[in-house]
């Protein structure tokens, strides 16, 4: 697992603000980069990978416009992919490229299945603290029932804009 600070540093391309190769894999044995994904998939499939994983409105406009740029040549960086979609709009590039990182490196199946073998380790009694960034994640938690929620306060936001999305969800096993 890499902090969100080692993943901009990483040269990989997990973010919309500097010009790197679309790779976004967070281990490097993984097969699938997300120029892979980009390039390969259809249409269709990347609308799916946009409205699921990113719950972004304009995901046909978007694997519309990757569909037509590919034609003419391979989607290969960060900032191509940028000038394809055709938006300047911070939330809208963060909603795709969370897609994007979260198809290539398969992470809520992940999280799903970590939570359910951790959940097979707690004790009667125990807890599992987990922390998510985004709704999707969250609901997976969520799913696993009896939690409760802590949100970040205002003054840890001020400090730390980053946890503003953030959830803590203590599951209670017994």
């Amino acid at each position: 697992e890499m902090s969100s600070w080692e993943l901009e540093g990483s040269g990989r391309g997990f973010t919309y603000l500097k010009d790197e190769p679309l790779d976004m894999r967070l281990d490097q044995s993984l097969a699938v980069t997300a120029a892979d994904l980009v390039n390969g998939l259809t249409e269709k499939e990347l609308y799916e990978i946009f409205k699921r994983f990113g719950e972004e409105p304009g995901a046909w406009r978007f694997a519309r416009f990757i569909n037509s740029a590919r034609r003419l040549k391979p989607i290969k960086t960060t900032f191509e992919l940028v000038k394809i979609l055709g938006v300047s709009n911070p939330d809208v590039l963060a909603r795709v490229f969370q897609a994007l990182r979260i198809a290539v490196n398969s992470e809520l199946d992940n999280l799903q299945s970590s939570l359910e073998q951790a959940l097979t380790h707690l004790n009667i009694g125990g807890r599992l603290v987990v922390i998510s960034f985004h709704s999707l994640e969250d609901r997976i938690v969520k799913s696993l029932g009896n939690s409760e929620v802590v949100l970040p306060s205002a003054a840890e936001i001020k400090a730390n804009p980053r946890a503003r999305s953030a959830k803590m969800r203590v599951i209670h096993n017994g």
